[in-house]
């Protein structure tokens, strides 16, 4: 079965969807594909647990196989549909999404749109994710060496300063943090999870509702007030530097008192 692009719809097959479904080509290159539920549940062997791979803040990811050998990372968005903008708005914001391309972001693929699915498909990360390869439990996380540290360091600013300085319009990432820095086969780390917050109908219930649940790496002001910066970006990659260099965890408990890694480095 072959996996319909969006740069491939004919003139018959967009009229069979009233032309109101899909995107327009001019706003993609090409490369953003469509895919149907009956495909990732394919590729996934049905979401088995033992495919899973991660889960945040919109949502679990679970590994996939498609049918050409490649794998995928799909993420399954838990958000309410109702709270999501509108079917051909929301295909429409992420076609553009797919459209950012950069060495240190994780590539959007494609996304399903069927009923009540709403599916993300995303280049595969070998290593998984900064948290679980390099802050993760005991017998799961691996050494780094302190230019492994530093070259990460290094790629996750160039990917934040690419969303913030050379994108126009520039994105605010919102929710910097160790699960949302994916690596890759070669330990190259990749920004995650960015512009998510476009899909949502109103983008200021992810500020208070979303990104306030991620404790320790909030800006101080951003935590108080859900004024969003920027700076808040900024100050979210200084607190995983610290992770990075010290390996400890961004919030920890002793005697039921919550301590925050910015704290005690």
């Amino acid at each position: 079965m072959k996996i319909p692009c969006f740069s491939c719809f004919s003139p018959s097959t967009t009229e069979k969807n009233n032309n109101n479904d899909y995107p327009d080509e001019e706003i993609n290159d090409g490369s953003f594909r469509l895919f149907t539920h009956k495909q990732l549940k394919l590729a996934t062997r049905n979401f088995h647990s033992s495919e899973k791979v991660g889960e945040g803040g919109f949502g679990s990811v679970f590994k996939g196989k498609l049918v050409d050998g490649s794998f995928v990372a799909v993420k399954v968005l838990s958000v309410e549909v109702e709270s999501m903008r509108g079917e051909r708005e929301f295909v429409a914001e992420l076609a553009t999404l797919a459209n950012i391309k950069h060495q240190n972001l994780v590539s959007l693929k494609g996304c399903c749109v069927e009923g009540a699915y709403r599916y993300l498909v995303y280049d595969y990360m070998e290593n998984n994710s900064l948290y679980n390869t390099f802050l993760g439990s005991e017998e799961r996380r691996m050494r780094f060496n302190w230019e492994i540290r530093k070259d990460v360091s290094i790629g996750v600013a160039r990917g934040l300063d690419f969303l913030h300085e050379e994108l126009k319009p520039h994105i605010v990432h919102r929710d910097i943090k160790a699960k949302n820095i994916l690596l890759d086969r070669n330990f190259i780390p990749k920004v995650s999870d960015f512009g998510l917050a476009k899909l949502l109908r109103d983008e200021t219930s992810y500020i208070s509702t979303r990104v306030a649940g991620t404790l320790g790496y909030l800006a101080p002001e951003y935590a108080n007030s859900g004024q969003v910066s920027r700076k808040s970006d900024v100050y979210s990659f200084g607190v995983l530097l610290l992770q990075i260099v010290s390996g400890l965890a961004v919030v920890d408990a002793y005697q039921d008192i919550e301590r925050f890694i910015v704290e005690k480095v």
